[in-house]
C-alpha cells in the first residue's frame, strides 16, 4: 500500500506546484506557453514553460513572486497535511473510536510479534502502562534499555556471555525454588533446557546476586540460577525497580516471607517486555462480552480470557516496535470491519503528502541548475544590487557548481544505502547466509 500512496503524493505534490507557478504568471499577464511532464532518473517532474520575454520585462519583485509561489504552494499544502491530521479524530468519531489502545493493521511473516499478533487486535498497555497513540509505542520501546548487571562472565552451556537485567521481577514462591534446584540435579548441566527461562534473585539495592562461594566452581555458579516456565512466572506478582510505575531510585521488593523476587537474566542486547493486548472482533469475545464499547481487562492474570491476553516479549525492542502497522483508531461496532484500515490508510496519506510536499518545497529553495532555487537566487542578486553584474554572474556560478555537486553526493550515497538495505532484506526473507539474525537486525532498523 505505501508505494502507491507515495506515487500519488509526489504526482499531487508536483502538480500543486506547478500550478502554483502558473497561477502567479497569470495575475501577473505572463503567458503560459506549454507545460512539460518528465522523469528525472526514478523521481517524476513537471515544469512550466512561461513567455520568456515577458517574464524579463517584469519588475524583480514580480518575478521573484512567480519563481517563488510554486515553493509557497507547497508550505501551504504541508500546513493544509497537518490540520487535517489534528482534525482527523472528529470527522471519524461517528464510527471510529480512539484513546483505548493501538489496532494492529499488518504483522508481517518476519516481525518478532508476528507469533503473538494478529490483524485487527488491539494493544492496551506496555508493562502496564496504558498506551494511546503510536508515539507513546514507539517511546516506550525505545526507551526500554538494558542494565547491565555484572561484568564477570556468567555460564551458559558451551558459551559464556555477560549476564543483563531489566530490573522487572517476579515474586517466585520457595517452592519453585527447590524445584529448579531439583532440576539442576537431575540435568546435571550449566544451562536452561530451552523451554525454561534463567532467571536471578533480586535484592533491594538493586542488584542480582549470585552464589558469593566457591566462585571457581562452576556447579557452585550454576546454582545461584534459576530455571523456570516464563509463561508461568509472568502470572505471579510483580516486583523490582525496572516496571513504569516504579522510579529509577526505589525498588519494589513486597514479596511474602515464603517468596522471592526474581528477574529474567538475558543476553547482552536483550530486553523484557510485558505487553496486554485484547481482540474484541473475535467471535469468542463477542459473545463473551456483547458489545464491542465495553472495557476489557488489561491482562490475563486472573485466568485465561478469549477477549484480551498478556506475552512477554524477550529480544531487540527498537525492531520489534517498528516491525507492526499500528493505528490509534477501530470501529465501533464489527458491522464496520471492513473499513477498519480507511482511518490507518487516511494517516499514512496525509502524513505522506506532508513529507513528500515539504521535501519538494525545501530542494527547490537549492541553487541547483534547473530548480526554483537557481532562479531565485539570481533574481535575489539582482533585487538587493549589492553586487556588480560580474560579481553575480561568480556568486551564482559557485553556487550552482556546490549545490549541484553536495545533491549529486547526497542522492548517490541515498540510493546506494537503500540498494544495500533491500538487499539484505531479500536475504533475511530467503534466510540466506551464516549470519541471517545480525542482517534482520540490520535491515529492521536502516528501514526506519
Amino acid at each position: 500500500m505505501d508505494t502507491p500512496i507515495i506515487i500519488a503524493s509526489t504526482i499531487l505534490s508536483i502538480a500543486f506546484h506547478e500550478f502554483g507557478h502558473a497561477i502567479a504568471a497569470a495575475s501577473e499577464g505572463v503567458q503560459m506557453e506549454y507545460v512539460a511532464i518528465f522523469v528525472a532518473v526514478f523521481f517524476p517532474g513537471a515544469l512550466v514553460a512561461l513567455n520568456y520575454d515577458l517574464l524579463e520585462n517584469l519588475p524583480l519583485f514580480s518575478m521573484l513572486r512567480i519563481y517563488c509561489t510554486g515553493i509557497w504552494h507547497n508550505v501551504m499544502l504541508c500546513a493544509a497535511c497537518l490540520l487535517m491530521a489534528l482534525l482527523l479524530p472528529v470527522v471519524l468519531y461517528p464510527l471510529y473510536m480512539s484513546g483505548d489502545g493501538l489496532t494492529v493493521m499488518g504483522v508481517p511473516q518476519i516481525s518478532p510479534l508476528s507469533g503473538y499478533l494478529s490483524v485487527h487486535d488491539v494493544i492496551l498497555s506496555v508493562d502496564g502502562l496504558n498506551i494511546r497513540r503510536t508515539d507513546d509505542w514507539m517511546k516506550m520501546l525505545d526507551q526500554g534499555t538494558i542494565e547491565k548487571i555484572s561484568s564477570r562472565e556468567f555460564l551458559g552451556g558451551s558459551q559464556s556471555y555477560g549476564a543483563t537485567i531489566s530490573g522487572k521481577g517476579y515474586c517466585v514462591p520457595n517452592s519453585w525454588l527447590d524445584a529448579s534446584k531439583n532440576l539442576w540435579q537431575i540435568n546435571d548441566k550449566l544451562a536452561c533446557p530451552d523451554e525454561l527461562t534463567v532467571f536471578g534473585k533480586f535484592s533491594c539495592n538493586g542488584s542480582v546476586t549470585f552464589s558469593e562461594t566457591d566462585r571457581g566452581s562452576d556447579k557452585k555458579e550454576a546454582e545461584s540460577k534459576y530455571c523456570l516456565i516464563a509463561k508461568d512466572v509472568v502470572k505471579l506478582k510483580k516486583c523490582g525497580n525496572g516496571w513504569r510505575g516504579t522510579k529509577d531510585d526505589e525498588s519494589n521488593c513486597t514479596c511474602l516471607e515464603d517468596e522471592y523476587c526474581l528477574v529474567p537474566v538475558l543476553p547482552p542486547g536483550f530486553s523484557w517486555i510485558e505487553i496486554s493486548y485484547t481482540r474484541p472482533y473475535s467471535l469468542e469475545c463477542l459473545k463473551q462480552e456483547g458489545n464491542l464499547s465495553s472495557p476489557h481487562a488489561t491482562n490475563n492474570n486472573n485466568g485465561p480470557s478469549p477477549c484480551s491476553g498478556t506475552f512477554v516479549y524477550v529480544g531487540d525492542l527498537s525492531s520489534a516496535a517498528r516491525s507492526v502497522k499500528l493505528s490509534p483508531y477501530r470501529p465501533r461496532w464489527a458491522l464496520f470491519l471492513f473499513i477498519a484500515d480507511v482511518p490507518y490508510f487516511l494517516e499514512n496519506c496525509l502524513s505522506c503528502l506532508l513529507h513528500v510536499s515539504a521535501a519538494l518545497a525545501a530542494v527547490n529553495c537549492l541553487p541547483v541548475f534547473f530548480l526554483d532555487g537557481d532562479a531565485i537566487l539570481e533574481t535575489t542578486l539582482r533585487y538587493v544590487a549589492w553586487f556588480t553584474r560580474r560579481q553575480q554572474r561568480v556568486i551564482i556560478k559557485l553556487c550552482r557548481l556546490l549545490w549541484t555537486s553536495l545533491s549529486i553526493i547526497m542522492f548517490s550515497r541515498f540510493m546506494l544505502l537503500h540498494t544495500i538495505t533491500k538487499l539484505q532484506c531479500i536475504a533475511v526473507e530467503t534466510n540466506t547466509g551464516p549470519t541471517t539474525q545480525n542482517k534482520e537486525r540490520m535491515c529492521q532498523l536502516r528501514a526506519i
